[in-house]
């Protein structure tokens, strides 16, 4: 491998290319081959693992190594085994969790929350990741649609909960409990397939309602499988990554947190420093700062707020030396900022295009195809297809905008209870239609427009018509349209147009309010535009939202 690295020294790609197909070869660390997949060839790694329980089965070689840190303590490899052994016997035992049972967590980010996860699966159990952020009416239409048997909270949430037939545990007094009553319980025998479902995460969706991304264990293997690779290919190119401390900011309940962060750590024996709480500059780079963090994966948000917090000499930053944007655009201009801010963290700095329902990453842009291509999100990922499709379903030229569709074993396996959803989303062929529109050359994506009428507001997706279908039960809210407005920090704003049955039938405070009794608080509009002036449509009685947005820039008012 040091030879084909070295013999292709003057030129990178090569050198890449070499190291790639060296280690996808017959016989190689990570061959490739071609298997069925629920019906459907598809290129998968020879050697893997079958289930996330052989994965935490594995991981206790790392010992007295730390794998979570957070506010409340730290944890070994030995002692997290030992907490979700007890814990994972606790459920079968004492509340009778066993395959397919839904164990729901509705908390913020903390050990507990990785703990229950690694408990349920090991079972067999699917986990049921709830959004922290939901309102008690979303709260109650995540349960009723996953039916979980158990609920793990922490106190905010449960306040939330209402009346439920599942059995409620607490963060704070009872999963601590069940998991260090029986110190020395092995994980519980169980059966699991790879197909088999183990986790359950919701995504907004375009008929109002959130959807159930489900993932299987062979889904969030290939996840870890793509970090796996990637550090694998970075030492056959003479770039070996040394010991690690990841920062876990972005929540649990998404991809980002979970499947790219939390489970490979498991694998590599590295440690996950969790924040807790709301995002703030300071604390982030203070904890950056004593625990030593090296690589951190942001959202666009974040990075504005440390470029709004300003000189960053004041803090002792050298360990960060690996840093990515992802979850939302990021401008060149952004990226450009975040290499000047950061310089340790600069010749690493890369960004990704992926959603829930990949599981992990299509595309990767490293460092290098930026100062190449600053507008791509890169190439496609090993083992992952990206096509773009015309509106027939048919793959166009390179450089020919359609919709940017994806193939490969990390792809879902569908929405939860939604089978229509499922088949408008994933074909008999196994291709993922995304909605997004963008165009492929030179090998890199492009993204130029996101799914029809997405806000992505700090990384978080929001969807108008959920909003819309939450003002239509106003009795003052004749019709309304929400849209998102550009925003230095958020990247995204939510903005509304509020048709009123009567002038001064309702204010902006009470409709605020109204919005946030039923959505989560980063869903409830900031800009408001209140009138009774009837919405601009077509011929077809499709609102003209280029009409209304030109409105909201000229006449919008700030209630935020």
């Amino acid at each position: 491998m040091r030879e084909l690295m070295n013999g292709n020294a003057a030129d990178p790609g090569k050198a890449r290319d070499a190291a790639v197909a060296s280690l996808t070869a017959p016989g190689g660390r990570f061959e490739v081959v071609e298997e069925e997949v629920l019906g459907r060839r598809m290129r998968v790694f020879r050697s893997r693992p079958r289930s996330l329980r052989e994965l935490l089965l594995t991981a206790r070689r790392h010992g007295d190594t730390e794998y979570l840190v957070c506010e409340e303590g730290r944890w070994t490899f030995d002692e997290h085994h030992a907490s979700v052994a007890s814990l994972a016997l606790a459920l079968r035992a004492r509340y009778h969790i066993g395959k397919g049972d839904r164990v729901a967590i509705l908390s913020a980010n903390n050990a507990e929350w990785i703990t229950t996860f690694w408990a349920a699966t090991t079972l067999g159990a699917i986990t049921v990741g709830m959004n922290s952020l939901w309102s008690a009416r979303e709260i109650g239409y995540g349960l009723a649609d996953s039916t979980p048997s158990v609920i793990v909270a922490d106190a905010r949430r449960r306040e939330l909960l209402g009346q439920t037939d599942a059995t409620v545990l607490s963060v704070e007094t009872d999963i601590p409990a069940l998991a260090s009553q029986t110190p020395d319980a092995e994980l519980p025998d169980c059966d699991i397939a790879e197909d088999d479902p183990a986790v359950i995460l919701y995504t907004s969706g375009t008929t109002g309602r959130p959807k159930g991304a489900v993932h299987s264990h062979r889904n969030v293997l290939a996840a870890c499988d793509y970090h796996l690779f990637n550090d694998a290919l970075a030492e056959a190119l003479g770039r070996p990554p040394a010991r690690r401390r990841f920062l876990l900011v972005t929540p649990l309940f998404h991809i980002a947190g979970l499947h790219n962060l939390a489970v490979p750590r498991l694998v590599t024996g590295e440690t996950a420093v969790i924040y807790t709480g709301r995002f703030e500059a300071e604390r982030v780079l203070r904890l950056i700062e004593r625990e030593r963090v090296t690589n951190w994966g942001a959202v666009p948000t974040m990075a504005n707020r440390l470029i709004e917090h300003g000189d960053l000499s004041g803090y002792d930053l050298s360990s960060l030396t690996a840093l990515s944007l992802n979850s939302a655009p990021s401008s060149p201009a952004l990226m450009e900022r975040v290499r000047e801010l950061l310089p340790h963290a600069a010749p690493s700095l890369g960004t990704t295009y992926g959603l829930t329902e990949t599981s992990t990453a299509a595309t990767l842009a490293t460092a290098a195809d930026l100062a190449r291509y600053p507008d791509s999100v890169g190439t496609p990922v090993i083992n992952v297809d990206v096509e773009i499709r015309d509106a027939k379903g048919n793959r166009v030229p390179d450089g020919v905008e359609g919709e940017i569709c994806v193939r490969g074993a990390q792809v879902m396996l569908g929405y939860w209870n939604n089978p229509e959803a499922t088949a408008a989303a994933i074909g008999p062929d196994g291709w993922l239609r995304t909605g997004d529109l963008g165009m492929l050359a030179d090998g890199h994506l492009r993204i130029s427009s996101r799914r029809a009428d997405l806000i992505l507001r700090g990384g978080e997706n929001v969807y108008p018509v959920e909003i819309e279908n939450a003002l239509a039960e106003h009795p003052c809210v004749a019709e309304s349209v929400v849209l998102g407005l550009p925003h230095a920090d958020l990247g995204e704003v939510v903005a509304a147009v509020v048709v009123l049955t009567e002038p001064g039938a309702a204010r902006q405070a009470e409709l605020s309010a109204f919005v946030a009794e039923r959505l989560a608080r980063y869903k409830v509009p900031t800009r408001w535009l209140l009138t009774t002036r009837p919405l601009p449509r077509n011929a077809t009685g499709k609102v003209e939202r280029h009409r209304v947005r030109d409105s909201m820039e000229h006449q919008v008012v700030d209630d935020g």
